[in-house]
């Protein structure tokens, strides 16, 4: 067996992998009850799905210009699925979208008054 024929299938096995991962957090959106579930859904399966196809395609691409773009998708994936996740979580707690019975620690409970009292002096309308 050649060293392309096994880089092919290794890339195969990286793509299906991926595309798996990303096909169970969409399913997990849909299917999850709270917002801190489907949260943490969105962000952690399909990066690393992502990652997993970006890996494989490096491996069935082979090319310098190619890889390196694949990198940058990759970082950029990974510097903002978890602070728009954060952003997102933070946006809904307020709104009393979340079960706080789930919660094991509730770091937000105490500047609940001072986000609400800042959204009702807050002169924008939502």
């Amino acid at each position: 067996m050649s060293v392309d024929a096994v880089l092919d299938i290794a890339a195969a096995v990286f793509l299906i992998a991926g595309a798996v991962l990303c096909l169970a957090a969409g399913v997990a959106l849909v299917r999850f009850p709270d917002l801190f579930s489907r949260m943490h859904a969105a962000a952690k399966p399909q990066v690393l799905g992502l990652l997993l196809v970006l890996i494989g395609c490096a491996l069935r691409l082979r090319s310098g210009v190619d890889i390196t773009t694949l990198v940058l998708v990759g970082v950029f994936q990974l510097a903002t699925a978890p602070v728009a996740a954060h952003m997102v979580g933070r946006a809904a707690y307020p709104d009393e979208q979340t079960r706080s019975d789930l919660l094991l620690t509730d770091e937000l409970a105490g500047h609940l008054d001072r986000i609400t009292q800042h959204r009702q002096d807050d002169p924008t309308p939502s």
